[in-house]
């Protein structure tokens, strides 16, 4: 009789989305062992969330944040709060109730596999994206075909570029991008795609232009979903500071 060999399963991805804010949020599972995390929950939507992960039979283990928002505000806590989850964020946020304050390369596990913190500072300096198995979510730092802001919240334009080319852009070029938001419709983009047509960062593009271009952006101070509200970071965090 024949040996049988072992089916390696994947991580599951559950792409949620918030019409109001325009974010996507992440639920990420072992299908084997059924653990699972959060990445980026919008408060508003936390029944939507906690229906899908007892449907799933899922035990979420961590609630994952890439940065404190100012767009909507976090699920985190009530989520955690709800489930018994772990929260877990950058240390550079100065977040104060987090249960994990995160270091770059720090790896959180969850069934079979470990999420991998990488600091990518620059729309804010506590930014993380979070690496799994050929997978990046990378927040507001890196977007389809764009990246996020700097114009405020302790943003750099010149750090934010350092994060994107010389740790992001690194990763395979086959590597799925998950961004935080898109105002186009577009769920998912790699490494190489955006390295090929990220007409904001993306290859062939210096430093120094990125830095000029993001310094003549002028974004409205308004409450309209297609920009991020000019407020305080503890304002809509759920991560308080």
């Amino acid at each position: 009789m024949p040996e049988q060999k072992e089916t390696f399963l994947n991580p599951q991805v559950r792409q949620l989305f918030d019409y109001e804010s325009w974010t996507y949020s992440y639920l990420v599972f072992d299908p084997q062992s059924l653990d699972a995390v959060s990445i980026d929950p919008v408060l508003e939507q936390h029944p939507r969330d906690l229906k899908l992960i007892r449907e799933l039979g899922l035990k979420l283990i961590y609630v994952l944040e890439t940065h404190l928002h100012t767009d909507h505000q976090s699920g985190a806590e009530k989520l955690a709060e709800t489930t018994e989850a772990q929260t877990a964020i950058g240390r550079g946020t100065g977040s104060t109730t987090a249960s994990v304050l995160l270091e770059d390369g720090q790896e959180l596990s969850f069934g079979a596999f470990s999420i991998k913190a990488l600091a990518t500072p620059g729309h804010t300096p506590g930014c993380m994206s979070f690496q799994l198995e050929g997978m990046l979510f990378c927040g507001d730092t890196l977007f389809i075909r764009s990246c996020g802001r700097t114009d405020f919240q302790q943003g750099d334009p010149r750090v934010l570029y350092q994060s994107i080319h010389e740790k992001i852009f690194r990763l395979p070029p086959e590597t799925l991008v998950y961004p935080g938001h898109d105002y186009n419709g577009i769920m998912v983009s790699t490494i190489g795609e955006e390295l090929r047509w990220n007409t904001s960062v993306g290859h062939g593009i210096s430093e120094q232009d990125f830095v000029e271009k993001m310094k003549k952006l002028h974004f409205p101070d308004s409450n309209s979903i297609e920009e991020e509200r000019t407020l305080p970071l503890s304002h809509h965090a759920g991560l308080h500071v």
